[in-house]
């Protein structure tokens, strides 16, 4: 599809902006409609949005503009919605009313206008639970935490269908059962299976991509619901301790945004991938802990250390990371950026960047709201 042009919504925020370049180095013409919200950018296009991209200010839930946003459109990237699971579960009318109302408004439009392929962000927050096995080897997809449980601060899983073992993370791949226990996961459950079900209706392709932990530079690091590292980062460089709840040692995947960038130009361009749906990720699994020291060590704080709350919140969970077998078989996707690798550029560029600490007032809201444990 190269030489044609590509419609990103929220193309002017940290992934679709790293999506914009993948696709302008590779011969596309890129739109973008950004909505440009203050929590995100403060209302002024970003300096790092290439000058080539064509950028729209509009919201995705405005049908005029959406419509003006596709004239001329051969494929859409639907990167537009509000992102924090935390957040999710007091601002439920937002999120409900931008992440699924902008995706309908987005899909009338296109089944009376339908483009070639639609790529859609989804998450590994719909999964809830990672994937487990047994200490027989039986998986286990379905597994959950009592807030008893959580309470006595007793973090990982136990076989409740069996002996009480303790079950043993496993990676997790797509035909893992979701568990939506957020309102953000919800949402981008039924914003992927809302773009697959049209598009099948009116004849034209979907691909669905969950995204795992991203980073890199160009996150919003005031933002105190977006990824763990960035929110470790904006503490680090205030010279405060990240906050880390449970124990520190759930485990999770931590991808480069170049990573996700390549891999979501190469679910535009497979032909084998339209109506699939498919884990993006490392491939690999840290702890939280892990990865707060090595965000320490990137920005020359090794000194700081992660200060563990022993808290619980509510919508989180213990371990998720990828299986990505499916990307690579179909999409020909190879991780190339190592954690470390990554952290080391994500370093280089906090280093000319202010970040405001927000993550105490995150806390407070969700303490007052009943929200951690």
């Amino acid at each position: 599809m190269a030489g044609k042009t590509v419609l990103i919504t929220g193309g002017a925020g940290f992934i679709g902006s790293h999506v914009a370049d993948e696709l302008l180095r590779s011969g596309y013409a890129v739109r973008a409609l950004d909505s440009l919200v203050p929590q995100v950018h403060g209302g002024a296009r970003p300096d790092y949005l290439s000058r080539e991209v064509d950028l729209i200010v509009g919201d995705v839930r405005d049908a005029a503009a959406v419509r003006r946003a596709l004239e001329g459109v051969d494929a859409v990237f639907h990167f537009a919605a509000i992102v924090g699971v935390g957040q999710s579960m007091y601002q439920i009318e937002q999120y409900v009313d931008t992440n699924i109302r902008g995706t309908a408004v987005l899909l009338e439009a296109l089944a009376q206008a339908p483009v070639e392929r639609l790529i859609v962000a989804s998450s590994m927050s719909i999964y809830g639970e990672g994937l487990y096995i047994t200490p027989t080897g039986r998986r286990r997809s379905d597994c959950s935490r009592t807030l008893e449980q959580l309470r006595q601060g007793r973090w990982e899983l136990f076989d409740s269908q069996g002996d009480g073992q303790a079950l043993t993370p496993v990676p997790t791949d797509e035909a893992k059962t979701p568990a939506l226990n957020s309102v953000y996961a919800v949402n981008k459950y039924d914003q992927e299976r809302m773009c697959l079900i049209v598009a099948q209706a009116y004849g034209f392709e979907a691909v669905a991509l969950r995204f795992f932990n991203t980073y890199g530079p160009r996150q919003a690091l005031s933002n105190p619901y977006t990824g763990v590292l960035a929110i470790f980062a904006s503490r680090l460089l205030n010279g405060k301790a990240p906050l880390i709840f449970e124990d520190g040692l759930q485990q999770r995947d931590f991808v480069s945004i170049h990573d996700v960038a390549r891999a979501s130009r190469l679910a535009l361009e497979s032909p084998r991938a339209a109506g699939m749906t498919f884990n993006i990720a490392s491939g690999r699994q840290y702890t939280v802990t892990e990865a707060a020291a090595r965000m320490a060590e990137a920005t020359g704080r090794p000194d700081i250390a992660p200060q563990i709350t022993g808290q619980y919140r509510v919508g989180d969970v213990r371990h998720c990371f990828a299986d990505i077998s499916l990307a690579t078989d179909v999409l020909g996707y190879r991780p190339q950026v190592a954690l470390d690798q990554g952290l080391e550029e994500l370093a280089q560029w906090l280093s000319t960047q202010a970040a405001q600490d927000n993550v105490e007032a995150m806390r407070s809201e969700l303490a007052q709201r009943g929200l951690t444990i």
